[in-house]
């Protein structure tokens, strides 16, 4: 299924396209309306009754609250389908990856309950997936309100520096490269105020978009309120299959025998949500 849009840069202004070229983020607010909001809420809470093989638990069994995370549900679940194809989120990421054609990479639902003390580190997130190329991006919109203490933290201009160590989540170790084989991720944290870091206090129908290079993390969820999220990642133009050593996430088993490494997403895993002459 296609959805043609003729002119998807009417969601988002010329002065936003090039904020996110040169800090590899930017804020769209309003994007999705109460209805959408609402649809994205039932899909999440669907998910989180009915969990794929792919959910996981990001958090510790020590942790006072949760961390939990599934992928790739658009075909199970109607109301993040909709949202997919639908709604105006893949207008925005053809006007930000000046695409003539935008793909589906996977959905991803993150939720942090009260009082989760699990931090996202600072990460980027192209290592961890099977896609090369620079014309893409993801969307992360939320449907609580989310303070700023609480919200996505993105470090300006980091998608311009290529790959850096990528690192596991809970132990920080090095799984994929050598030590010393890649340039590794600053040390954001410890020096919070020698970096321009760009987040927002977002609330329902807010959306963050950001490139897969960007590095970016989020702290913890303190207090009573739970921290609900959809994301979509989305492929341009020039995004090709790379199949990795080790594995991704998600993980697509047995997609290299289909969809030979370089070769365009061209997979119905992959659906063209917007395709311009």
């Amino acid at each position: 299924m296609t959805m043609t849009a003729p002119h998807p840069a009417s969601v988002i202004d010329d002065a936003s396209v090039t904020e996110f070229a040169e800090t590899g983020s930017v804020l769209v607010r309003g994007l999705f309306s109460p209805d959408e909001v609402a649809t994205i809420e039932q899909g999440i809470e669907k998910v989180l009754a009915d969990p794929s093989p792919r959910f996981k638990v990001a958090s510790s069994d020590t942790d006072p609250g949760s961390f939990v995370e599934d992928f790739c549900n658009w075909q199970r679940i109607e109301e993040l389908r909709q949202i997919a194809f639908s709604s105006r989120a893949a207008d925005v990421a053809a006007a930000l990856t000046a695409s003539r054609q935008v793909r589906l990479y996977h959905d991803h639902v993150l939720v942090k309950e009260p009082r989760t003390r699990q931090e996202t580190p600072w990460h980027q997130d192209q290592p961890y997936y099977n896609v090369d190329g620079f014309a893409n991006c993801s969307m992360w919109a939320p449907v609580d309100s989310v303070p700023a203490e609480s919200t996505l933290e993105f470090l300006s201009g980091s998608h311009r520096q290529g790959w850096l160590m990528p690192r596991s989540f809970m132990t920080n170790e090095a799984k994929w490269f050598p030590e010393g084989s890649l340039n590794d991720l600053p040390d954001v944290e410890a020096d919070r105020g020698a970096h321009d870091i760009r987040g927002w206090a977002m609330e329902p129908g807010d959306a963050v978009f950001f490139h897969m290079l960007t590095l970016h993390h989020s702290y913890g969820v303190p207090g009573t309120s739970r921290r609900r999220a959809f994301s979509l990642r989305f492929l341009g133009d020039d995004m090709v299959h790379a199949p990795r050593r080790w594995v991704t996430s998600p993980q697509f088993d047995g997609l290299e025998d289909e969809l030979p490494g370089g070769s365009p997403m061209d997979h119905p895993l992959f659906p063209v949500l917007r395709e311009t002459a």
